[in-house]
């Protein structure tokens, strides 16, 4: 199968991939209830173990940005317990591993702000995963240039995560005007991502 095409502006999800999928994964897991701190995010998620979970961004720097979070809602690092913090650092490793293949990227960016005072703008820790690559990223000449760009989409992850857009044809967007994405959008390359896990990697999601 062929890889999604990540030109450095979009992607288009609804095309293969090479990495191999798991078609007959149970990914239409009835929704309920996941809160990234105040915000419903149920369908933006396609991994969760027991104390963390991922989800798609609403408006992604490049192609396969995504979040981690603990399922716990605390505002910092230092508030999690050894369980929730072995379990979080896991899932960011698990996910950064999934998510550089099934993207063709050649390393990660990962970054977090904890707390408010280093630009958190969201009251519940979470990392930035990145896939990036040596030749074809937008950051790729300036790899520095990439830090002002996620601390901007930091600023406005809340305001952005309260009044999600509604517009199409379903893509990535990585473009420097990038609009919040749809609920649809999103649910829509959050489906695509669980197939690359492992039935007891999704089964938890609500």
């Amino acid at each position: 199968m062929r890889p999604p095409e990540l030109k450095s502006g979009t992607a288009d999800l609804t095309k293969s991939t090479s990495v191999e999928s798991k078609p007959n994964h149970p990914i239409n897991i009835p929704m309920t209830s996941l809160l990234f701190s105040t915000f419903e995010v149920a369908r933006q998620a396609f991994y969760k173990s027991s104390l963390s979970y991922a989800i798609v961004n609403i408006k992604p720097i490049v192609p396969g940005h995504v979040l981690v979070i603990p399922t716990r809602p605390v505002l910092r690092l230092a508030e999690l317990n050894a369980s929730e913090l072995t379990s979080f650092m896991h899932s960011v490793q698990r996910v950064g591993t999934v998510i550089e293949r099934a993207y063709g990227a050649d390393a990660l960016t990962v970054a977090c702000q904890d707390g408010k005072a280093a630009g958190q703008s969201v009251p519940h820790v979470h990392f930035h995963l990145l896939p990036r690559k040596a030749v074809g990223d937008r950051y790729s000449n300036n790899n520095d240039a990439i830090y002002p760009a996620l601390e901007e989409g930091e600023d406005n992850l809340a305001s952005d995560l309260a009044k999600p857009q509604t517009r199409e044809p379903f893509k990535v967007d990585a473009d420097e005007d990038r609009l919040p994405r749809s609920l649809e959008e999103m649910e829509q390359e959050a489906r695509w991502l669980r197939t690359f896990f492992e039935p007891d990697e999704i089964m938890y999601l609500p």
